[in-house]
């Protein structure tokens, strides 16, 4: 029992950390060990995302503007927490010396760069969301719940570069390979619901898995081979521009 409760509230907390969903005051949250929800905060987020679509599809919204709404909310939902991480991180990584990357990372000013990089990802998600035109809610939460497994990934696999850093004690409490794998297995489950949905077309489940899988496992490789390393801004970057690519791939298939 005293486990269960535990769970409970270590769930909480990564919903209170990683959204901006309200819950009662009343209740107790447990931070620690957060980041293994992540994946699981993702498909939350897709969940309410997809009812915001459909919601919007049954009054008469057209599919772009649909589309873009449904970026923006999950903007909203977020809190911009993972897209101003991408802001920063481009920011830094468009320094030519690497040693003041993280210096320029740290500057809560946005620069060109950091709005070039929000400016693309809001571009392609919409782009890619108005393109998928049938099972969008299994995108929606495939592509939120691979950018937060990356994410998981990213902070047991990569040092972190600033100990005393905002996402510092998401790397204390992270258990590997335990909780990368809860999360694989999640993300498998839920690329197989694509066979209940088209039971002809198995295929579809199979790259849906691969892609999301290797499309974030990439994005953490990409950015620590850049800056050595990861940080909280960084983190939200791999959130970010695994749900991007993955949501332009979903568009092929």
């Amino acid at each position: 029992m005293i486990q269960v409760s535990w769970f409970w509230r270590s769930l909480l907390g990564a919903i209170a950390f990683y959204t901006c969903i309200p819950l009662p005051a009343g209740w107790t949250l447990e931070f620690r060990r957060i980041a293994r929800h992540a994946p699981l905060v993702g498909l939350l987020i897709g969940a309410l995302l997809s009812l915001c679509d459909v919601c919007l599809q049954q009054i008469g919204v057209p599919v772009l503007t649909r589309s873009a709404l449904v970026v923006v909310m999950g903007i909203a939902i977020t809190g911009g927490l993972h897209l101003d991480g991408a802001m920063d991180t481009a920011d830094g990584l468009a320094v030519q010396d690497p040693s003041r990357r993280l210096e320029v990372m740290t500057d809560s000013a946005t620069g060109a760069f950091g709005a070039i990089a929000a400016i693309a990802l809001i571009l392609l998600k919409t782009a890619a969301l108005t393109d998928i035109e049938s099972n969008r809610w299994l995108a929606l939460m495939a592509a939120a719940g691979w950018g937060r497994w990356g994410q998981v990934v990213a902070i047991a696999r990569y040092p972190y570069l600033k100990p005393s850093g905002k996402g510092a004690f998401h790397k204390e409490f992270i258990r590997a390979p335990q909780d990368i794998l809860l999360g694989l297995v999640l993300l498998v489950l839920l690329s197989g619901l694509q066979l209940i949905v088209s039971p002809t077309r198995p295929l579809l489940a199979v790259i849906m898995a691969v892609a999301g899988c290797l499309i974030a496992l990439l994005t953490g490789a990409w950015f620590h081979q850049q800056l050595g390393g990861h940080t909280g801004d960084t983190y939200g970057a791999v959130v970010e521009w695994t749900e991007a690519l993955l949501l332009c791939l979903l568009t092929t298939i």
